[in-house]
């Protein structure tokens, strides 16, 4: 709507004022939501979801991550919604969405079925992460490997007894909040290294 049309029915805010009122009151009302992107997203934290999930967001825009993209989108709606274990699950598949884009748009050979931790032994092999890291970066490879598996694995992807006990939400919170942070760093490395 342009400016004429705006104001001919009345409305006289802009739509970049109205979304950053709408923050503004969700922020100061404690609702723990905010507009961004074109989305109402959870914002438990303000730092993290501006230094971490908003430049995720940003990044999963790209077209090879379009997979990634509606898979992280699916877990925030999921962890909106209450949902922990889906929520978890669907942070798992986001994340190896993105790892399986990346290996597909640089021709690395990997097997459908490959998981987490086979995608990203197979992207360190092939040099997504510079070499001068030391044995300090092994242990973060190792996290990458099993942190969120793991998660997904014990609090969400397998059948629960009936007397199961429900996955807390900030266990979900988390999963989802370092779903973003490792999509960030292997995107952002993604990005930094040539063909």
């Amino acid at each position: 709507m342009d400016d004429h049309d705006r104001l001919s029915v009345g409305i006289e805010q802009k739509p970049d004022d109205a979304i950053e009122e709408l923050n503004v009151r969700f922020r100061d009302h404690a609702i723990g939501y905010r507009f961004a992107d074109g989305y109402i997203v959870r914002a438990d934290s303000e730092y993290v979801h501006a230094e971490v999930v908003q430049p995720t967001l940003a990044l999963l825009r790209e077209a090879i991550f379009r997979v990634a993209q509606e898979e992280f989108l699916t877990a925030h709606k999921h962890y909106r919604q209450g949902r922990e274990k889906e929520c978890i699950v669907a942070c798992q598949r986001a994340f190896e969405s993105l790892l399986k884009a990346m290996c597909t748009a640089r021709k690395w050979d990997f097997g459908q079925g490959s998981g987490a931790s086979e995608l990203i032994k197979l992207v360190r092999q092939r040099g997504l992460f510079p070499d001068y890291l030391d044995a300090g970066f092994d242990t973060f490879v190792a996290m990458l490997k099993t942190g969120l598996p793991g998660v997904r694995n014990n609090a969400g992807a397998h059948g629960a007894a009936p007397d199961a006990p429900a996955v807390p939400s900030y266990i979900a919170g988390y999963a989802l909040h370092m779903t973003a942070t490792n999509i960030l760093l292997l995107a952002e490395s993604f990005r930094s290294i040539s063909c």
